[in-house]
């Protein structure tokens, strides 16, 4: 895992985690918006690093690296943690540590339900084969990247995810991301806002906001009419920025 800071340090902390195969630069228009008046880690998550090969073991062990990091710079204060898909679940596990504490913590689309073996099964072959093809610059592949994945700016940073990724790693994020989660009471005072959108898999972002309302009453769920998984913040990063924005306001007015 490798972080990458912007603004000023002695900030209050903002961290914005990508999903699987999502480069982190997905962030880039919510870094140049927070980075005046925040200080904004982005972290390349494990299997997703651009300059050195790494693998993905776990989500647990992605949320221990990342509360590892948070506590030895920022002394485990932060005032919003973003989780987007993947991203979400690192976030939700990570925020469990008791020398990790925030203000605000956001997760898009965070699959925190367990799926069935077979699904599994089927997810991982697809994601290896997209993988696969994508090494191979697969031109239908790339296409449908760019219409229902992720904007075309986005793809040569993909491309060199892709290039490095490992089938081992796609496994493990997939075993590890629709593996049982255990949902507990989070901090009193930490505010919990869940955005989702209703097309395709969105059905299990649903029921895991719902799942985590039950154990967290303070959590706002904001529903997306027509959007798919991830759209918001990678399709709509402006929109996306609006809707934190309000929410932290909300919290630090």
């Amino acid at each position: 895992m490798e972080f990458h800071t912007f603004g000023n340090p002695t900030d209050p902390v903002i961290v914005l985690i990508h999903g699987m195969l999502t480069p982190w630069q997905i962030w880039e228009e919510a870094v140049k918006h927070y980075s005046e008046r925040f200080c904004v880690v982005v972290p390349e998550l494990d299997a997703h690093t651009e300059e050195t090969a790494s693998a993905f073991q776990s989500i647990t062990d992605e949320a221990e690296k990342l509360a590892a990091y948070l506590k030895q710079s920022f002394g485990g204060r932060t005032l919003m943690i973003c989780g987007l898909s993947m991203g979400g679940r690192i976030a939700a596990e990570a925020v469990k540590d008791p020398q990790l504490h925030t203000d605000v913590l956001v997760l898009d689309g965070a699959p925190l339900i367990k799926l069935p073996g077979v699904a599994k099964t089927i997810m991982k072959h697809s994601y290896q084969n997209i993988i696969q093809k994508s090494r191979k610059r697969d031109p239908r592949v790339l296409e449908s990247f760019k219409k229902d994945f992720l904007p075309e700016n986005y793809l040569e940073p993909f491309l060199q995810i892709a290039d490095r990724m490992e089938d081992t790693s796609i496994a493990n994020i997939i075993d590890s991301v629709f593996s049982e989660f255990e949902f507990v009471p989070y901090e009193n005072e930490m505010r919990i806002l869940f955005l989702h959108g209703t097309k395709g898999n969105e059905a299990v972002s649903k029921k895991a906001a719902l799942r985590l309302k039950e154990k967290n009453p303070q959590t706002v769920i904001r529903c997306f009419e027509g959007y798919a998984h991830a759209q918001l913040a990678c399709y709509e990063p402006q929109k996306w920025i609006a809707e934190t924005e309000q929410f932290l306001i909300n919290k630090t007015a």
